[in-house]
This record gives structure tokens, sequence and C-alpha cells, in this order.
């Protein structure tokens, strides 16, 4: 009897993963060095190119500057306090990302949307294995990664006993 390893798992839930629609990558590839790079550095988790295409998409009426706005607020969330950026980036996907401006004298603000929770099907499912991470000197390169118009949202390690 064959003896089932990790990358054996690995190689399997991508096809499932494919099977319900999942685009998938090579976290190599698409690796800053690699031969279709979405990243600028390794540090990037965001898939900034996916995730603007889908902004565009999702919000078609909001204004191309205030798009862009929101993508970088979003790609932008820092604070050393690791709970705190979670919970704003939550704030963002779930309640939209608000963009200010004026009209007639009052502010206002653009509801920008990240993912379309109403249509699921409008939005860009992506699986990644092998994604390389390197932040404060730290390498980490998870199994699988899930992403939601290029938010990673879902990570997978699999580890054999």
């Amino acid at each position: 009897m064959n003896k089932i390893t990790e990358n054996d798992i690995e190689l399997y839930a991508i096809e499932e993963l494919e099977r319900l629609g999942f685009e998938y990558r090579y976290g190599i590839d698409i690796s800053p060095e690699g031969g279709n790079p979405e990243r600028k550095e390794f540090s990037d988790v965001l898939l900034i190119d996916r995730l603007r295409k889908a902004v565009a998409k999702l919000n078609p009426s909001i204004p191309v500057e205030a798009q862009e706005q929101a993508v970088q607020k979003v790609a932008r969330i820092y604070s050393p306090d690791l709970l705190h950026n979670n919970e704003t980036f939550h704030q963002s996907l779930v309640e939209k990302v608000k963009i200010p401006y004026q009209q007639n004298g009052f502010e206002r603000s653009h509801e920008v949307e990240l993912i379309d929770f109403d249509n699921p099907l409008n939005n860009e499912f992506l699986v990644v294995n092998q994604f390389t991470i390197i932040e404060n000197n730290h390498n980490k390169r998870p199994d699988i990664l899930l992403f939601v118009n290029g938010i990673p949202l879902v990570l997978l390690n699999l580890k054999m006993q």
C-alpha cells in the first residue's frame, strides 16, 4: 500500500477546490521572483491587482479615484496591535470601506464593497499553494491559501502524524 504524503493531500485539496470553481496558482510562480509575479514584495499578502479589478467590478458607480483610495486604505492597515489590524480589516470587509467626499457643502462617503456577499459568484476565488511570506526576517509558507478578490481569507497548513 502506498503511503499518503502531505503533498498528496495538498494536491487533492487543490483539485477539489478547482472543482468548486477556484482558480489555481502556484505560489512560487506568482511570487515577486516568479514567472508571473502578482506581488512586489514577499511581505505583500494582498494580491493588489486582483483586488483593484474586483473593486472596479463591484463598484462601477463609484469614481475610480475613490475605488483606488479604498484599495490603498485596506492595503495600509497597520498597527503594532495585530488584534486591532484584524478588527479594522474585518470592519472594512463587512461594513465596506468608507471614502469621504464633499457634496453641496456636506460630507458624504462612498461605501466601497470588497466582496459581494449577496452574489457570491460575482467574486473571484483563488487557491494558492506554497505562498511564501517574509516579514521581519521570518519566512512563512502556508501549504494552501484561499483568496477572495485578491484577499487572503483562509490559511490551511497540512500536517501528517
